[in-house]
């Protein structure tokens, strides 16, 4: 696996442990494939097995990074991920702290480093991987990370 995956998902890790934040139980993986749309609103969420016990900015935060993603999987551009926190925090009617802003920031980059490891092991396809080295370091400033 390229070692600026590793360290990505070490910096991750890292900062998300550090958070002290309330959890929350809630989906982890909403990339497109597990939504399903009818008249503009979701309708049916597959892949249960992807619940997680995290802070609701690290949910929010995976869901902006992953969001966009088809397959194979990739990571959302950093312009659509800000403009999916905004929405987010404008529709939940909660402006996250600066601790939470960090966290989304954080979060975005796991499904992200999860599916470049795949890629790694499988010899697929380096989308996320690519994905993963063009905006790890915008992402990791903006997680403080």
């Amino acid at each position: 696996m390229p070692a600026y995956v590793v360290d990505t998902a070490d910096r991750v890790r890292k900062r998300l442990l550090a958070a002290d934040l309330p959890c929350v139980l809630g989906h982890a993986d909403f990339e497109a494939q597990n939504l399903r749309w009818r008249d503009g609103d979701v309708w049916v969420v597959h892949d249960w097995d992807s619940l997680a016990w995290q802070p609701e900015a690290a949910l929010a935060g995976a869901a902006c990074g992953a969001l966009a993603s088809a397959s194979p999987p990739t990571l959302a551009p950093i312009e659509s991920s800000a403009a999916f926190l905004v929405a987010y925090q404008d529709l939940r009617g909660y402006r996250f702290t600066a601790e939470e802003q960090e966290i989304a920031w954080a979060a975005s980059l796991w499904p992200a480093a999860h599916n470049a490891r795949w890629e790694a092991v499988h010899g697929d396809t380096p989308v996320c991987c690519d994905a993963i080295r063009a905006q790890a370091a915008e992402r990791l400033r903006r997680a403080n990370a």
